[in-house]
């Protein structure tokens, strides 16, 4: 890998909290940015928006949202389409634009969460998309790679940024519980980015490097001829 990559990025969600640390990390190393953000009128759960994005070095998928109440029986269908068009669609129609365009050595690196590894009671639909995501990630990874294009997952814990408030910021605060920056979120990215390793979740917790999750094997059959034996690529 060219010690300069990236030399131009894409970052969705970039206007603000982990998505703008991540843009000002990339242009403090002198990459050519460019910010896709609802904001500037940029919706990531918008097929049609994706249809004009040219291909970059690096690609963060990092836009989403959370509902705010984790409460099951006040989930409304705008609420929940909203959460999934931001959290998942993003992400796949951001690799389906662009995994044709982008050049071998091209990178992918998604923002998903603790979230996606572990169940988190008090937002059970936004423990949804980020396993949802985690899960994309590993499943696209191989098909990516033929094409010489590495696509990771960063999975940070809570995170200094507005996400975190309410009852939630008491809790942590009331607890003494460490939060990350979103300038350590943004530092991962790039360690990610630059890994020569795909299809990876990246745990990010405060006073750690960032660390790859080691996914525990599922049992395998216990037939005759066929104990512990995985099942066949599906292509």
């Amino acid at each position: 890998m060219k010690p300069e990559f990236p030399e131009t990025a894409i970052v969705t969600g970039g206007a603000s909290g982990i998505g703008a640390a991540i843009v000002a990390a990339l242009e403090a190393d002198g990459t050519d940015v460019e910010v896709l953000d609802l904001r500037d009128g940029f919706d990531v759960a918008s097929a049609h928006d994706w249809e004009s994005v040219t291909p970059a070095d690096l690609v963060c998928l990092n836009a989403g949202v959370d509902l705010g109440d984790g409460d099951i029986r006040l989930l409304g269908d705008d609420a929940y389409r909203r959460i999934m068009g931001a959290n998942v669609d993003g992400v796949v129609f951001g690799v389906r634009q662009l995994a044709g365009l982008m050049q071998r050595g091209s990178a992918f690196v998604v923002t998903a969460s603790l979230a996606g590894l572990v169940p988190t009671a008090g937002d059970p639909i936004y423990t949804l998309t980020k396993h949802a995501v985690v899960g994309f990630v590993r499943a696209v990874a191989p098909q990516l790679e033929q094409r010489g294009i590495r696509i990771n997952a960063v999975c940070p814990g809570f995170v200094d940024t507005p996400l975190v408030r309410g009852r939630l910021r008491q809790a942590l605060e009331g607890a003494h519980f460490p939060l990350l920056t979103a300038d350590e979120v943004a530092a991962a990215v790039l360690v990610a980015a630059r890994s020569e390793d795909t299809g990876r979740a990246w745990v990010v917790q405060p006073g750690r490097e960032p660390l790859q999750y080691r996914f525990h094997g599922v049992p395998g059959p216990r037939v005759p001829g066929a104990e512990g034996k995985a099942p066949p690529p599906l292509q």
